[in-house]
Protein backbone atom coordinates (compact mmCIF):
# COMPACT_ATOMS: atom_id res chain seq x y z
CA UNK A 1 0.00 0.00 0.00
CA UNK A 2 3.04 2.31 -0.07
CA UNK A 3 2.20 3.44 -3.60
CA UNK A 4 -1.30 4.38 -2.43
CA UNK A 5 -0.02 6.50 0.46
CA UNK A 6 2.31 8.29 -1.92
CA UNK A 7 -0.35 9.63 -4.28
CA UNK A 8 -2.33 12.84 -3.78
CA UNK A 9 -5.39 12.81 -1.48
CA UNK A 10 -7.63 13.73 -4.43
CA UNK A 11 -6.43 10.69 -6.39
CA UNK A 12 -6.79 8.54 -3.26
CA UNK A 13 -10.39 9.74 -2.91
CA UNK A 14 -11.06 9.03 -6.59
CA UNK A 15 -9.68 5.48 -6.37
CA UNK A 16 -11.54 4.80 -3.11
CA UNK A 17 -14.87 6.01 -4.51
CA UNK A 18 -14.36 4.07 -7.74
CA UNK A 19 -14.13 1.03 -5.45
CA UNK A 20 -17.40 1.95 -3.71
CA UNK A 21 -19.06 2.47 -7.10
CA UNK A 22 -17.81 -0.92 -8.34
CA UNK A 23 -19.24 -2.59 -5.24
CA UNK A 24 -22.62 -1.10 -6.09
CA UNK A 25 -22.28 -2.39 -9.66
CA UNK A 26 -21.37 -5.84 -8.33
CA UNK A 27 -24.50 -5.89 -6.19
CA UNK A 28 -26.62 -4.62 -9.07
CA UNK A 29 -25.38 -7.50 -11.25
CA UNK A 30 -27.59 -9.83 -9.18
CA UNK A 31 -30.37 -9.09 -11.70
CA UNK A 32 -28.55 -11.28 -14.22
CA UNK A 33 -28.94 -14.29 -11.92
CA UNK A 34 -32.22 -13.69 -10.08
CA UNK A 35 -35.54 -12.19 -11.08
CA UNK A 36 -36.60 -11.19 -7.58
CA UNK A 37 -35.32 -11.04 -4.02
CA UNK A 38 -37.08 -12.16 -0.87
CA UNK A 39 -38.55 -9.17 0.96
CA UNK A 40 -36.90 -10.20 4.25
CA UNK A 41 -33.51 -10.28 2.55
CA UNK A 42 -34.17 -6.90 0.97
CA UNK A 43 -35.18 -5.40 4.31
CA UNK A 44 -32.10 -6.83 6.01
CA UNK A 45 -29.90 -5.31 3.28
CA UNK A 46 -31.49 -1.90 3.67
CA UNK A 47 -31.14 -2.16 7.45
CA UNK A 48 -27.49 -3.17 7.08
CA UNK A 49 -26.80 -0.16 4.86
CA UNK A 50 -28.48 2.11 7.41
CA UNK A 51 -26.38 0.66 10.25
CA UNK A 52 -23.13 1.17 8.35
CA UNK A 53 -24.02 4.77 7.54
CA UNK A 54 -25.00 5.57 11.13
CA UNK A 55 -21.75 4.10 12.49
CA UNK A 56 -19.66 5.83 9.82
CA UNK A 57 -21.33 9.14 10.62
CA UNK A 58 -20.08 8.98 14.19
CA UNK A 59 -16.87 6.96 14.20
CA UNK A 60 -15.42 8.25 10.91
CA UNK A 61 -16.87 11.76 10.71
CA UNK A 62 -18.35 13.34 13.85
CA UNK A 63 -15.80 12.02 16.36
CA UNK A 64 -12.83 13.21 14.25
CA UNK A 65 -14.58 16.57 13.71
CA UNK A 66 -14.88 17.03 17.48
CA UNK A 67 -11.25 16.05 18.07
CA UNK A 68 -10.03 18.37 15.30
CA UNK A 69 -11.99 21.29 16.74
CA UNK A 70 -10.28 20.78 20.10
CA UNK A 71 -6.84 20.53 18.49
CA UNK A 72 -7.21 23.77 16.56
CA UNK A 73 -8.68 25.68 19.50
CA UNK A 74 -12.37 25.80 18.56
CA UNK A 75 -15.22 24.87 20.95
CA UNK A 76 -15.44 21.08 20.54
CA UNK A 77 -19.15 21.14 19.81
CA UNK A 78 -19.25 24.01 17.31
CA UNK A 79 -18.09 22.45 14.00
CA UNK A 80 -19.90 19.19 14.75
CA UNK A 81 -23.26 20.81 15.42
CA UNK A 82 -23.07 23.46 12.69
CA UNK A 83 -21.72 21.11 10.02
CA UNK A 84 -24.15 18.35 10.93
CA UNK A 85 -27.20 20.62 10.62
CA UNK A 86 -25.92 22.16 7.39
CA UNK A 87 -25.43 18.69 5.89
CA UNK A 88 -28.98 17.65 6.72
CA UNK A 89 -30.29 21.00 5.51
CA UNK A 90 -28.45 20.64 2.21
CA UNK A 91 -30.05 17.24 1.53
CA UNK A 92 -33.46 18.65 2.48
CA UNK A 93 -32.95 21.50 0.01
CA UNK A 94 -31.99 19.11 -2.79
CA UNK A 95 -34.99 16.93 -1.89
CA UNK A 96 -37.23 19.97 -2.23
CA UNK A 97 -36.00 21.29 -5.58
CA UNK A 98 -35.31 18.02 -7.43
CA UNK A 99 -38.17 15.69 -8.42
CA UNK A 100 -37.56 12.12 -7.22
CA UNK A 101 -39.41 8.97 -6.22
CA UNK A 102 -38.55 6.51 -3.46
CA UNK A 103 -38.69 2.77 -4.05
CA UNK A 104 -42.03 1.06 -3.48
CA UNK A 105 -44.11 4.22 -3.91
CA UNK A 106 -46.56 5.05 -6.67
CA UNK A 107 -45.45 7.58 -9.29
CA UNK A 108 -48.05 10.03 -7.95
CA UNK A 109 -46.14 10.08 -4.63
CA UNK A 110 -43.01 11.59 -6.16
CA UNK A 111 -41.43 14.32 -4.04
CA UNK A 112 -40.23 17.74 -5.16
CA UNK A 113 -41.70 19.86 -7.97
CA UNK A 114 -44.36 18.29 -10.16
CA UNK A 115 -42.96 16.84 -13.37
CA UNK A 116 -43.79 14.64 -16.34
CA UNK A 117 -40.51 12.74 -16.07
CA UNK A 118 -40.73 8.97 -16.39
CA UNK A 119 -40.92 6.78 -13.29
CA UNK A 120 -37.48 5.24 -13.81
CA UNK A 121 -35.87 8.70 -14.03
CA UNK A 122 -37.49 9.72 -10.74
CA UNK A 123 -36.30 6.49 -9.10
CA UNK A 124 -32.73 6.98 -10.33
CA UNK A 125 -32.69 10.56 -9.02
CA UNK A 126 -33.82 9.44 -5.56
CA UNK A 127 -31.14 6.76 -5.38
CA UNK A 128 -28.46 9.09 -6.74
CA UNK A 129 -29.29 11.72 -4.12
CA UNK A 130 -28.48 9.40 -1.26
CA UNK A 131 -25.17 8.33 -2.82
CA UNK A 132 -23.84 11.90 -2.83
CA UNK A 133 -23.20 11.99 0.96
CA UNK A 134 -21.35 8.65 0.80
CA UNK A 135 -18.92 9.87 -1.85
CA UNK A 136 -18.53 13.20 -0.09
CA UNK A 137 -17.75 11.48 3.22
CA UNK A 138 -15.00 9.35 1.68
CA UNK A 139 -13.52 12.33 -0.17
CA UNK A 140 -13.45 14.54 2.93
CA UNK A 141 -11.83 11.74 4.95
CA UNK A 142 -8.95 11.40 2.48
CA UNK A 143 -8.64 15.16 2.10
CA UNK A 144 -8.27 15.45 5.88
CA UNK A 145 -5.18 13.23 6.09
CA UNK A 146 -2.55 15.86 5.10
CA UNK A 147 -3.77 18.14 7.91
CA UNK A 148 -1.55 16.13 10.26
CA UNK A 149 -4.15 15.92 13.01
CA UNK A 150 -4.21 12.83 15.19
CA UNK A 151 -7.87 12.19 14.42
CA UNK A 152 -7.34 12.15 10.64
CA UNK A 153 -5.23 9.33 9.24
CA UNK A 154 -5.01 7.23 6.09
CA UNK A 155 -6.07 4.00 7.84
CA UNK A 156 -9.26 5.64 9.07
CA UNK A 157 -10.07 6.95 5.59
CA UNK A 158 -9.49 3.49 4.09
CA UNK A 159 -11.70 1.94 6.78
CA UNK A 160 -14.49 4.36 5.86
CA UNK A 161 -14.15 3.53 2.15
CA UNK A 162 -14.24 -0.20 2.95
CA UNK A 163 -17.36 0.24 5.08
CA UNK A 164 -19.16 2.28 2.43
CA UNK A 165 -18.10 -0.26 -0.21
CA UNK A 166 -19.38 -3.21 1.83
CA UNK A 167 -22.78 -1.58 2.34
CA UNK A 168 -22.92 -0.58 -1.34
CA UNK A 169 -23.05 -4.24 -2.39
CA UNK A 170 -26.42 -4.98 -0.74
CA UNK A 171 -27.49 -1.46 -1.71
CA UNK A 172 -26.87 -2.32 -5.36
CA UNK A 173 -29.03 -5.42 -4.95
CA UNK A 174 -31.72 -3.39 -3.16
CA UNK A 175 -31.82 -0.92 -6.05
CA UNK A 176 -31.68 -3.18 -9.10
CA UNK A 177 -33.90 -6.06 -7.96
CA UNK A 178 -37.03 -3.97 -7.30
CA UNK A 179 -36.58 -2.37 -10.72
CA UNK A 180 -36.42 -5.81 -12.26
CA UNK A 181 -39.55 -6.71 -10.31
CA UNK A 182 -41.33 -3.78 -11.95
CA UNK A 183 -40.80 -5.38 -15.33
CA UNK A 184 -37.71 -3.42 -16.39
CA UNK A 185 -35.18 -5.46 -18.39
CA UNK A 186 -32.20 -7.09 -16.70
CA UNK A 187 -29.66 -4.87 -18.42
CA UNK A 188 -31.61 -1.67 -17.76
CA UNK A 189 -32.10 -2.64 -14.09
CA UNK A 190 -28.36 -3.30 -13.75
CA UNK A 191 -27.44 -0.12 -15.59
CA UNK A 192 -29.73 1.94 -13.40
CA UNK A 193 -28.42 0.32 -10.21
CA UNK A 194 -24.77 1.00 -10.96
CA UNK A 195 -25.48 4.42 -12.43
CA UNK A 196 -26.94 5.55 -9.11
CA UNK A 197 -23.48 5.25 -7.49
CA UNK A 198 -21.52 6.88 -10.31
CA UNK A 199 -21.98 10.16 -8.49
CA UNK A 200 -19.79 8.90 -5.63
CA UNK A 201 -16.42 9.39 -7.40
CA UNK A 202 -17.53 12.89 -8.43
CA UNK A 203 -18.57 13.80 -4.88
CA UNK A 204 -15.41 12.18 -3.50
CA UNK A 205 -13.09 14.28 -5.64
CA UNK A 206 -15.03 17.46 -4.82
CA UNK A 207 -14.91 16.68 -1.09
CA UNK A 208 -11.17 15.98 -1.05
CA UNK A 209 -10.31 19.02 -3.18
CA UNK A 210 -12.51 21.33 -1.09
CA UNK A 211 -10.91 20.49 2.26
CA UNK A 212 -7.41 20.69 0.77
CA UNK A 213 -8.16 24.16 -0.58
CA UNK A 214 -9.91 25.37 2.59
CA UNK A 215 -8.34 23.49 5.50
CA UNK A 216 -10.07 25.56 8.25
CA UNK A 217 -13.44 24.13 7.13
CA UNK A 218 -12.24 20.55 7.61
CA UNK A 219 -14.11 19.72 10.86
CA UNK A 220 -17.22 21.40 9.47
CA UNK A 221 -16.91 19.36 6.25
CA UNK A 222 -16.66 16.08 8.17
CA UNK A 223 -19.77 16.94 10.20
CA UNK A 224 -21.53 18.13 7.03
CA UNK A 225 -21.04 14.71 5.43
CA UNK A 226 -22.33 13.05 8.62
CA UNK A 227 -25.47 15.18 8.67
CA UNK A 228 -26.18 14.41 5.02
CA UNK A 229 -25.77 10.67 5.61
CA UNK A 230 -28.02 10.64 8.67
CA UNK A 231 -30.66 12.53 6.69
CA UNK A 232 -30.63 9.76 4.07
CA UNK A 233 -30.81 7.04 6.72
CA UNK A 234 -33.78 8.54 8.54
CA UNK A 235 -35.62 9.82 5.47
CA UNK A 236 -35.18 6.81 3.21
CA UNK A 237 -33.33 3.68 4.35
CA UNK A 238 -35.00 3.04 7.70
CA UNK A 239 -38.59 3.78 6.51
CA UNK A 240 -38.10 1.58 3.45
CA UNK A 241 -36.62 -1.28 5.51
CA UNK A 242 -39.53 -1.08 7.96
CA UNK A 243 -42.25 -0.90 5.28
CA UNK A 244 -42.90 -4.66 5.24
CA UNK A 245 -43.76 -7.12 7.99
CA UNK A 246 -40.16 -8.22 8.70
CA UNK A 247 -39.23 -5.21 10.83
CA UNK A 248 -37.18 -7.31 13.25
CA UNK A 249 -35.02 -8.60 10.39
CA UNK A 250 -34.38 -5.05 9.23
CA UNK A 251 -33.47 -4.01 12.77
CA UNK A 252 -31.02 -6.88 13.16
CA UNK A 253 -29.51 -5.92 9.79
CA UNK A 254 -29.00 -2.37 11.06
CA UNK A 255 -27.28 -3.65 14.22
CA UNK A 256 -24.97 -5.86 12.15
CA UNK A 257 -24.17 -3.00 9.79
CA UNK A 258 -23.32 -0.71 12.69
CA UNK A 259 -21.12 -3.40 14.26
CA UNK A 260 -19.24 -4.06 11.01
CA UNK A 261 -18.49 -0.37 10.43
CA UNK A 262 -17.50 0.13 14.08
CA UNK A 263 -15.16 -2.86 13.86
CA UNK A 264 -13.54 -1.54 10.68
CA UNK A 265 -13.06 1.95 12.05
CA UNK A 266 -11.76 0.94 15.47
CA UNK A 267 -9.55 -1.89 14.17
CA UNK A 268 -8.12 -0.04 11.17
CA UNK A 269 -8.55 3.62 12.14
Amino acid sequence: MEWFSGVSPVLQALLATIFTWLMTALGASAVFFFRSVNRKILDSMLGFAAGVMIAASFWSLLAPAIEMAEEIGLPAWLPAVVGFLLGGGFLKLIDTILPHLHMGLATEEAEGPKTTWKRIVLLVLAITLHNIPEGLAVGVAFGAVPAGLSSANLSGAIALALGIGIQNFPEGVAVSMPLRGEGISRFKSFWTGQLSALVEPIAGVIGAAAVLAMRPVLPYALAFAAGAMIYVVVEELIPESQRGSSTDVATIGALLGFAVMMLLDVALG
